[in-house]
């Protein structure tokens, strides 16, 4: 049996990340929109309530502050963000979004699309790190798609939403991937792995799904406008995976990757070198939020800690696993329950990484592991909330054609890959055949 810290901690601590929570949960409930109020703003709320409740010094609780906030995993964090911010507005900028749109668009048969769609989604998302900015370019032409050709509605929109649930899960520069791997202390490189030894094969069952229904259907095809599209535009993405997956420094990846990027749109005439300096400064300004929600929360939960609030949460955490596997499924609770609170993957990865990144430890649990289940526990919730960002654009561009049960119904990958990864986590096979194929 594990043997963990008796701290109890004060559960009366947590009431200033309750504050934080219910704050931006209230306001969402209240504006029926839940992103109309900045999470930010509602952090400081809860810093705020902080200040007032705990007992000591002004001083003293801005010092706590001031350390939490500059935590080096923190500040790394936030880094890594500025860099994939450059790299996303630049590539987009460049012409990399349309071409790889196109690409897809060009070269699948109407009966497939749903099957095309996936595979589009998903390796947008991976490049670019985020399913919702997948889900912007793709979601009007995927509407169009259904109207034009036929094709069931529904069934596009469930791929469409899963594929860019699977890049954004796996992609190395993404939001949730850097704020697990951050978390937990891990490589990049080495949470991919993992990640992609539990995500390909759902992804796979996913894919012959639809190209099942694809063989089997009978839609007429119809004829869609070709638009162009450059090869040229699609290698900085492609560059960025290979750099990130042969191990390259994440910094380096990006700044590389950003780089070609702009030589490629530079002398394509898509911008000039200011205009290319000023949508670097574009992508660092698109991470705003996010950099100032990691700094804060990492502020708030260095208050909350040392009043013993972290202490009563492993306490009662730690009370109710009885293995390592409940303690991989704790982790994975954990998360899903703040994003259900929270309605955003990467805040809930910040709130509950460090809680996980002691779980991890005091059960020597194996940490690309634990980043990869915090990670994709986290992708499932946000993909199946009827007020998450990703399910909101997608019923938003379908403009009354489809709702919420409709597209859930169809949203095939995100039942594979929860039971997949219930698998990885129970079965008593799974980390051996990991070990013995990813060589981790």
């Amino acid at each position: 049996m594990t043997v963990f810290s008796n701290k109890r901690g004060n559960p009366y601590a947590l009431i200033p990340l309750f504050v934080f929570i219910f704050t931006f949960l209230g306001a969402g409930i209240v504006l029926d929109d839940f992103y109309a109020f900045p999470f930010p703003i509602a952090v400081i709320v809860g810093i705020i309530a902080a200040f007032l409740l705990f007992k000591s010094s002004t001083d003293e609780k801005v010092a706590t502050l001031i350390a939490g906030c500059g935590e080096s995993k923190i500040m790394t964090m936030c880094l890594i963000y500025l860099l994939a911010g450059a790299f996303a507005v630049v590539s987009k900028a460049m012409g990399g979004v349309d071409a790889v749109v196109n690409l897809g668009i060009s070269t699948i048969d109407v009966a497939y699309f749903p099957l095309g769609i996936f595979l589009i989604a998903g390796f947008l998302s991976t490049a670019s790190g985020t399913s919702v900015g997948a889900i912007v370019a793709i979601g009007p032409i995927a509407v169009t798609l259904a109207d034009k050709s036929g094709a069931s509605l529904p069934l596009i929109s469930g791929a469409l939403l899963g594929g860019s649930m699977f890049g954004d899960n796996l992609s190395m520069i993404s939001d949730t991937t850097i704020a697990a791997t951050q978390s937990l202390g891990c490589k990049l490189k080495d949470k991919f792995k993992v990640n992609l030894f539990i995500a390909l094969p759902a992804a796979v069952i996913t894919i012959i799904l639809f190209f099942y229904l694809g063989l089997n259907s009978d839609i007429v095809a119809v004829e869609l406008p070709k638009a162009s599209f450059e090869w040229l535009a699609i290698i900085p993405y492609l560059l960025v995976i290979v750099l990130a997956l042969v191990g390259l420094n994440v910094f380096s990846t990006l700044l590389i990757g950003t780089i070609l990027a702009g030589i490629i749109g530079f002398f394509s005439g898509s911008f000039t070198f200011m205009e290319f300096i000023q949508k670097i400064y574009e992508g660092f300004t698109s991470m705003t939020d996010i950099f100032l929600l990691s700094m804060l929360t990492g502020g708030l939960a260095a208050l909350v800690d040392k009043a013993g609030g972290i202490d009563f949460l492993l306490y009662q955490i730690k009370s109710r696993i009885k293995s390592k596997k409940s303690a991989q499924a704790g982790v994975g609770a954990l998360v899903g329950f703040a994003n259900l609170a929270i309605a955003n993957n990467t805040v809930s990865i910040v709130i509950t990484g460090p809680i996980a990144k002691e779980i991890n430890d005091e059960y020597h649990l194996d940490a690309k592991k634990t980043a990869t289940i915090l990670d994709i526990f986290s992708c499932i919730v946000q993909g199946i909330l009827p007020y998450g960002a990703q399910v909101l654009l997608i019923l938003s561009f379908a403009a009354g054609k489809l709702d919420f049960f409709d597209l859930i119904s169809n949203a095939w990958y995100h039942l594979f890959l929860f039971g997949f990864t219930l698998f990885a986590i129970y079965s008593s096979h799974w980390d051996k055949w990991m070990k013995k194929f990813l060589k981790v």
